[in-house]
Protein backbone atom coordinates (compact mmCIF):
# COMPACT_ATOMS: atom_id res chain seq x y z
CA UNK A 1 0.00 0.00 0.00
CA UNK A 2 1.25 3.43 -1.15
CA UNK A 3 0.39 6.74 0.72
CA UNK A 4 2.15 8.53 -1.05
CA UNK A 5 0.90 11.60 -3.47
CA UNK A 6 0.95 11.62 -6.45
CA UNK A 7 3.19 13.87 -8.14
CA UNK A 8 0.71 15.55 -10.69
CA UNK A 9 -1.04 16.53 -7.88
CA UNK A 10 2.11 17.88 -5.31
CA UNK A 11 3.19 19.76 -8.38
CA UNK A 12 -0.36 21.23 -9.12
CA UNK A 13 -0.49 22.33 -5.05
CA UNK A 14 3.61 23.90 -5.53
CA UNK A 15 2.12 25.84 -8.42
CA UNK A 16 -0.92 26.71 -6.78
CA UNK A 17 0.98 28.13 -3.63
CA UNK A 18 3.58 30.20 -5.55
CA UNK A 19 0.55 31.66 -7.57
CA UNK A 20 -1.10 32.40 -3.86
CA UNK A 21 2.10 34.01 -2.67
CA UNK A 22 3.36 37.28 -4.37
CA UNK A 23 5.93 39.05 -2.47
CA UNK A 24 5.02 42.10 -4.05
CA UNK A 25 1.20 41.99 -3.73
CA UNK A 26 0.14 44.99 -1.16
CA UNK A 27 0.40 43.61 2.60
CA UNK A 28 -0.89 45.12 5.88
CA UNK A 29 2.12 46.48 8.06
CA UNK A 30 0.06 45.76 11.21
CA UNK A 31 1.42 49.07 12.22
CA UNK A 32 -0.58 49.79 16.34
CA UNK A 33 -2.41 52.98 15.78
CA UNK A 34 -2.83 54.31 19.40
CA UNK A 35 -5.59 56.78 20.23
CA UNK A 36 -4.21 60.42 20.73
CA UNK A 37 -7.28 61.22 22.07
CA UNK A 38 -8.25 64.16 19.49
CA UNK A 39 -10.97 63.21 17.41
CA UNK A 40 -9.27 64.40 13.61
CA UNK A 41 -5.83 63.42 14.56
CA UNK A 42 -6.85 59.64 15.15
CA UNK A 43 -9.55 59.92 12.20
CA UNK A 44 -5.88 60.74 9.97
CA UNK A 45 -4.46 57.98 11.94
CA UNK A 46 -6.93 55.51 10.85
CA UNK A 47 -6.85 56.96 7.16
CA UNK A 48 -3.16 55.23 7.16
CA UNK A 49 -4.77 51.95 7.26
CA UNK A 50 -5.63 52.85 3.63
CA UNK A 51 -2.28 52.25 2.54
CA UNK A 52 -2.08 48.76 3.78
CA UNK A 53 -4.52 47.33 0.53
CA UNK A 54 -2.48 49.29 -1.82
CA UNK A 55 0.25 48.70 -4.28
CA UNK A 56 3.68 50.57 -2.66
CA UNK A 57 3.52 53.35 -5.77
CA UNK A 58 -0.29 54.08 -3.95
CA UNK A 59 1.00 54.76 -0.81
CA UNK A 60 2.28 58.59 -1.87
CA UNK A 61 -0.87 59.40 -2.08
CA UNK A 62 -2.75 58.68 1.52
CA UNK A 63 0.56 59.50 3.16
CA UNK A 64 0.43 63.14 1.57
CA UNK A 65 -3.91 63.11 2.54
CA UNK A 66 -2.75 62.32 6.16
CA UNK A 67 -0.30 64.49 5.95
CA UNK A 68 -2.28 67.38 5.07
CA UNK A 69 -4.94 66.60 7.95
CA UNK A 70 -2.31 66.62 10.20
CA UNK A 71 -1.18 69.47 9.11
CA UNK A 72 -4.93 71.38 9.19
CA UNK A 73 -5.51 69.96 12.73
CA UNK A 74 -2.31 71.29 13.50
CA UNK A 75 -2.81 74.61 12.43
CA UNK A 76 -6.95 74.76 13.84
CA UNK A 77 -4.83 74.38 17.64
CA UNK A 78 -3.62 77.60 16.41
CA UNK A 79 -6.28 79.15 15.26
CA UNK A 80 -8.64 78.31 18.08
CA UNK A 81 -8.05 81.12 21.32
CA UNK A 82 -6.24 79.44 23.99
CA UNK A 83 -7.42 80.23 27.93
CA UNK A 84 -6.69 83.60 29.18
CA UNK A 85 -3.66 84.56 30.34
CA UNK A 86 -3.04 84.60 34.68
CA UNK A 87 -3.54 87.59 35.89
CA UNK A 88 0.08 89.58 36.39
CA UNK A 89 1.40 89.19 40.07
CA UNK A 90 2.56 92.96 39.93
CA UNK A 91 -1.17 94.30 39.36
CA UNK A 92 -1.26 97.08 37.26
CA UNK A 93 1.50 99.51 37.87
CA UNK A 94 1.62 102.60 36.38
Amino acid sequence: MNDSVPETETSQETAQARAEYDPAAPAPLDVPRTSTGNAEVDAQLERLADADHLATDGHVEVYEDVHRGLRDALTALDARPGPPAPPSPYGNRS
